[in-house]
């Protein structure tokens, strides 16, 4: 492996393989093709999922890029019952709260195809929950030292998270009660991390439901300069 030196730091050559025009266009259909079949899911299964498939999943994650390089986010796998519990309950109560008067009328009616409402039993029988923590700054030895680009950053690692989820065969939802400070408490998580997203991961129950909804098509998403 090639190295050198810029600017007083080591670097290593980058090598992958690459490929024609023919097979990029062709990947990327079957990439495209794979996740059009991504959904976010509310009907779980209990059937187990292997932790290694979870930990594998959480280092994909982190392979997101980030501000400086500092992969400010943090990832909490909870599985023990008794705190998934815990977790429902507290999520089930600040979203009774936002159904019936912190969202406005607008908010909840553009709700309405989605089906959703206030409970949450998939926070109690998904195998794993995974809560990611955004780290406004590093605890290194007691010192602080600043993280930059935390919310895009911790954002995109999300991105990856979900990609991940899907490959592996699973399936995931994007939960974000509001507020999410019961979460640092449940875990007692340290105070430069802030709650970022709570997505449950597992198998879908064997009778799954959707909402029979469609994204929009690439010329409402997509504009070409040339």
């Amino acid at each position: 492996m090639k190295t050198k030196t810029i600017q007083g730091h080591p670097f290593i050559e980058y090598k992958r393989d690459f490929f024609s025009e023919a097979e990029v266009t062709k990947f990327s259909k079957e990439y495209l093709d794979f996740f059009e079949k991504r959904r976010t899911v509310r009907d779980f299964s209990n059937r187990p999922v292997p932790l290694d498939a979870i930990e594998n999943i959480i280092q994909m994650a982190s392979t997101a890029p980030s501000g400086a390089h500092k992969q400010p986010w943090h990832f909490c796998v909870v599985s023990n019952p008794d705190l998934k519990k815990q977790i429902r309950a507290a999520a089930e109560k600040e979203e009774y709260d936002s159904y019936h008067g912190r969202m406005n009328d607008e908010w909840v009616k553009d709700l309405e195809p989605l089906g959703t409402d206030w409970h949450k039993p998939f926070l109690e029988i998904a195998p794993y929950l995974i809560i990611v923590f955004k780290k406004s700054y590093n605890v290194d030895n007691g010192q602080k030292s600043q993280n930059y680009y935390v919310n895009e950053s911790v954002g995109i690692a999300c991105g990856f998270l979900l990609t991940a989820i899907h490959q592996a065969g699973l399936v995931a939802l994007t939960h974000t009660p509001s507020p999410m400070n019961f979460l640092s408490k449940l875990l007692e998580r340290p105070t430069n991390e802030k709650p970022f997203l709570l997505v449950p991961v597992g198998y879908p129950a064997e009778e799954c439901y959707v909402p029979d909804i469609k994204r929009k098509p690439l010329d409402q998403v997509m504009d070409l300069y040339k």
